[in-house]
């Protein structure tokens, strides 16, 4: 549907929105290495769209202790899979990487004093304002973004805003399907909790 010379969902979702009969205002990009992704959260990107100023928009939820321990043991084999987000009382998001943020001091104590860990990962899709995808497509990618190959660091880098909203953390979320052991991971869970969406 879109060149194979675009190196990013981003601008894959910039080209096939301009090839549309009418331009729209915001698009959703959701991504093939995220497919246990609920309507609502979709939805949930559009209200966050439509009830800000941010340039893009895209959902994040908080690890409990046991998740952030798999993620930190699935990282020792698969570093680059799985974001994690920090972000603003706001919701604002301030960075995304593919190494584990924030470094946490004094985690004894924070697991003592609650289930939640303060870490907030990134699910894999995006909305944005047609503007921002424009603006996106027609600049250079940047250097933190080359680094983590992480696309959503060209906006942040460039001055535009993302924000952040808060879903539950799904019963199937997975730090993205990046390998060949996150596919079988995948059909483990389907195996073991069900088929998310049945027909």
């Amino acid at each position: 549907m879109t060149p194979a010379s675009l190196d990013s969902g981003s601008a894959r979702a910039c080209a096939a929105a301009h090839q549309q009969a009418r331009t729209p205002g915001l698009v959703i990009n959701l991504q093939g290495d995220a497919p246990f992704i609920s309507p609502a959260i979709v939805a949930g990107l559009i209200r966050t769209l439509r009830g800000g100023q941010a340039d893009v928009a895209t959902p994040v939820y908080r690890l409990d202790w046991a998740r952030l321990d798999r993620l930190r043991h699935h990282k020792l084999t698969a570093p680059f899979s799985g974001t994690t987000c920090a972000r603003g009382p706001d919701g604002r998001a301030l960075w995304f990487s593919k190494t584990i943020i924030p470094a946490i001091r004094n985690e004894e104590a924070l697991r003592a004093a609650g289930d939640l860990s303060p870490v907030w990962q990134h699910l894999g899709l995006y909305g944005y304002r047609m503007a921002a995808l424009d603006w996106f497509a027609a600049c250079a990618p940047t250097p933190y973004e080359v680094l983590e190959g992480l696309e959503q660091l060209r906006f942040l880098e460039g001055g535009r805003t993302i924000d952040t909203f808060e879903v539950t953390a799904p019963d199937h979320a997975l730090s993205g399907i990046d390998t060949p052991a996150d596919v079988q991971w995948a059909e483990e869970a389907i195996a073991r909790l069900g088929d998310p969406f049945p027909a």
